[in-house]
């Protein structure tokens, strides 16, 4: 009984910290223009960011004061996908709206 077994349980605990390490975030940034409507982009910010109708009017107005806004903070995968769906719904309404991502 004499003989030392290693620690199995520091081994696995060590594989699993490594294992849970949290995706990078991207902002998803909403840039202002002179020609998209503000109630288009309300309605994006509510329908695609999950922005309650307040938060969205608010981050609209914010926008067109300073330029670029934050719409969101995600994954990579995510702030791209959520990109792609306002620039495909923006040229379906004919509108410019431009969002880019950058990372947080």
């Amino acid at each position: 009984m004499g003989s030392q077994q290693p620690d199995v349980r520091e081994d696995i605990t060590t594989d699993i910290d490594e294992e849970i390490t949290e995706p990078p975030l991207f902002k998803v940034l909403l840039h202002n223009d002179d020609f998209t409507t503000k109630e288009f982009v309300v309605t994006v910010l509510v329908s695609v960011f999950n922005k309650s109708l307040d938060q969205a009017t608010q981050l609209m107005w914010s926008v067109h004061r300073h330029g670029v806004g934050v719409a969101g903070v995600y994954p990579f995968e995510v702030a791209e996908t959520k990109i792609g769906i306002v620039k495909a719904t923006a040229e379906e309404h004919g509108f410019p709206l431009k969002m880019t991502m950058e990372p947080e």
